[in-house]
């Protein structure tokens, strides 16, 4: 369902972008006004091979209900938009309905909900509403954002087969109807950046003989683009599209033929908006920030000293007030790179815009990523390095893979592409293997299969060890593929590949491989997605309960399946056990540290801190002092042993290292992914989306935790032999520790 959901989003942005008021556009939300059979004020989008219509029968309130049915051989999803009349203040904002469904396969029904741009989502897919279902009402809950807010849509959604009906769909704001006269809409300001249109369609900008000179321009021009973006007072204010304000200013400065013209151009460029007073309220860099801005490419660089104190001037008088282009999100304090337009409509976009998604991404990286001391590569070296990869991208796939490439740089495993990669997910194409395989004692290993029912005509065993696939070693494979898969460290890497070696357009894949210490070779079929039993990164039975009491009085929880109505029960069974183990090899479905976590404590305890950067001074990143976990006052007396390895990640690590900090703990497993820290959405023109570990995680002495992960105290991997018998080395191994073995 992933690819159907980001296609989904996708294309909502493309088509729903605007807004009307409330006089010229009336609500039709129970669709008992339409024209023809279609209800009048709605839009769709997806398959054109679904349809929609109104239906008189089939009925839950009024005289008319709306119908989505998909042809028999239809794929993917069909949906019923409406944009909402307003923008509203409130907190957070309800659409309920009514939804009826008859043999639904291949995916789900329900209502959606989107708040733009990326402000908030959610389709339902959680719920899997599929089969035949008689009327019920359902609703999703989502908090606004008035100020972010350009635009609210909401509607009903199928995905795969079957049919749909909608009724009496209601959208209230903190409990108040749209029509309440004490629901207030909120206006927002549109500001000079966002009504230049200029270059909508394109940025008109040719390269030509691009030698090392203009490379260098380039590299130059980049920094000082991203300087002035994120410290000159008019750029952060808004009054200027920095995008475009580009696009202007690259065809002079192309042609720039000597030094002394080029830094004159430059020169007269930042003059333009005007002079920069000295900042009176700027604070000065902290002497014990983690992190300090970095000026000295400015004086290290060949250029004149009038614009070498035109660009200190910039810094000295740097903005201070609500930039337009950064600021930081509420609570926790990662970065919120706001207004940065996604050219959806831009698959491929031009040589102009390409630069200018490098020039984003670098200085997004440069000034606001708290973790870019840490990545293997210099960030001052990358910029000079993929200017020539992105203007010679010579198509929409070359373009994707330079991207992903570039965000594989900063060593972060939350990084990737999740969405506008369809280019990507094309060249791997959608037909695999129909068993997993993972590696194990550094050898790709056998070691589930995703379908059962085909261990007999594909041969493989569990336990076989792959060494080639279409005559290539794994090893090679590896070393061309790693710098497309974008971690914090090889673990991580191993673990993403994994997923994708036996992935292919192909419908076959030779494969040389060891069984039974013998050498043996096949050719085995691959199947599409959809005749898989397939899954990401772990199994779970959400049905099974997440906690069960092993031989020898030791309680065991999952965080797999974990509910929050499950901790109090988990408390009351678990409290005369000797130990408990806490499986983290997974992503938590509820957040635990506090709610868990406090069981196991006698008073607060502190067991993270973290950085943030500040936009006022861009490169700088400053300690703050993480949460506490305070004690339930029924603390466990018990040992505690916490289960980790490379699928512990984000959520997960945060979750360990609270635990970590129990008194009478032991950590056991292997190295974590290494990303933790709440994520902050980066958008690149052509709808390419990506993220970052967007806070410094750290623990209370100031250990990193950023690609180091969590490390066990006991290290214990999984073994080629452990897999052959089904064994959980790692588990057992705990067991041994709380039976004192």
């Amino acid at each position: 369902m992933m690819n159907v959901k980001i296609l989904f989003a996708t294309l909502l942005l493309s088509i729903v972008g605007f807004c009307q008021s409330p006089e010229t556009k009336k609500l039709n939300l129970d669709f008992e006004e339409h024209k023809g059979d279609y209800p009048i004020n709605w839009e769709n989008f997806g398959n054109k091979k679904y349809k929609i219509y109104t239906d008189s029968v089939n009925v839950k309130n009024g005289k008319y209900s709306v119908v989505i049915e998909s042809d028999a051989n239809a794929g993917g999803f069909k949906a019923l938009a409406f944009n909402l009349p307003s923008n509203y203040i409130g907190r957070q904002i309800r659409l309920s309905g009514f939804i009826k469904t008859e043999n639904v396969t291949d995916g789900f029904a329900g209502l959606w909900v989107r708040i733009d741009p990326d402000v908030a989502f959610d389709n339902m897919a959680a719920k899997n509403i599929n089969g035949t279902t008689d009327w019920q009402e359902y609703e999703i809950i989502l908090p606004l954002k008035h100020e972010k807010t350009k635009n609210i849509v909401v509607g009903g959604l199928l995905v795969g087969k079957g049919k749909m009906w909608l009724d009496n769909l209601k959208v209230t704001v903190d409990g108040k109807d749209l029509d309440s006269k004490y629901l207030e809409s909120y206006v927002r300001q549109i500001m000079p950046a966002e009504k230049d249109k200029e270059f909508d369609k394109g940025s008109n900008i040719v390269f030509s003989d691009l030698n090392s000179e203009k490379i260098n321009n380039l590299e130059l021009l980049g920094k000082i683009w991203g300087f002035v973006k994120y410290h000159h007072p008019e750029v952060g204010k808004g009054n200027y599209n920095w995008d475009y304000e580009l696009f202007r200013f690259l065809p002079t400065y192309l042609n720039a033929t000597n030094a002394e013209e080029r830094d004159n151009l430059l020169n007269n460029w930042i003059d333009k908006y005007g002079k920069v007073a000295v900042c009176e309220n700027c604070k000065a860099t902290p002497r014990d920030a983690v992190l300090k801005p970095d000026l000295s490419w400015i004086d290290n660089s060949k250029l004149s000293q009038n614009l070498k104190l035109k660009l200190k001037e910039v810094y000295n008088g740097r903005y201070q007030g609500v930039n337009y282009y950064i600021s930081l999100h509420e609570g926790v304090g990662n970065p919120d790179f706001t207004n940065e337009n996604p050219y959806v409509n831009m698959p491929y976009p031009d040589a102009g815009f390409r630069l200018l998604s490098l020039y984003r991404y670098w200085n997004m990286i440069n000034y606001f990523f708290p973790s870019k001391h840490l990545a293997d590569k210099k960030w001052e070296a990358v910029l000079k390095e993929y200017i020539p990869k992105f203007l010679e991208a010579k198509d929409e796939l070359t373009y994707e893979l330079a991207a992903l490439q570039l965000i594989g740089e900063i060593n972060d495993t939350h990084a990737g592409l999740a969405i506008g990669n369809d280019k990507i997910l094309e060249f791997r194409g959608n037909n695999y293997a129909p068993f997993r395989v993972e590696f194990v004692e550094n050898k790709l290993v056998v070691t589930d299969y995703f379908n059962p029912e085909l261990i007999k005509e594909t041969g493989l065993k569990i336990g076989d060890i792959i060494t080639h696939i279409d005559h290539k070693s794994i090893e090679t494979i590896i070393d061309s593929l790693k710098s497309y898969y974008p971690s914090s460290n090889k673990s991580a890497m191993l673990r993403d590949i994994s997923m994708d070696l036996l992935r292919s357009s192909k419908n076959k894949v030779h494969l040389n491989y060891i069984s039974n210490k013998q050498s043996k070779q096949k050719e085995i079929t691959l199947y599409d997605r959809k005749q898989l039993n397939m899954y990401y990164w772990y199994k779970v039975d959400e049905n099974q309960p997440c906690f069960k009491l092993l031989d020898g009085n030791i309680g065991y929880i999952t965080l797999a399946n974990i509910k929050k109505d499950d901790i109090d029960e988990i408390k009351k069974t678990f409290k005369k056990t000797k130990g408990i183990i806490i499986d983290i090899r997974n992503y938590p479905t509820t957040f635990v540290p506090f709610a868990l976590g406090s069981y196991f404590m006698s008073k607060p305890t502190s067991f993270v801190k973290f950085t943030k950067g500040n936009p006022d001074n861009p490169g700088e990143f400053t300690f703050m002092e993480g949460p506490k976990i305070e004690s339930d006052g029924n603390r466990y007396k018990g040992k505690l042993v916490v289960l980790v390895n490379e699928n512990s990640q984000s959520q997960a690590e945060y979750t360990s290292m609270a635990f970590r900090a129990v008194k009478n703990s032991l950590i056991v497993g292997s190295t974590t992914a290494g990303a933790d820290g709440n994520v902050s959405e980066i958008y690149l023109p052509g709808n390419l989306k990506t993220w970052i570990s967007g806070i410094g995680v750290y623990y209370p002495d100031g250990k990193e935790t950023q690609r180091v992960g969590i490390v066990p105290d006991i290290i214990i991997e999984r073994t080629i032999d452990g897999v052959i018998k089904g064994k959980d080395e790692v588990l057992e191994k705990a067991v041994q520790i709380l039976n004192g073995l």
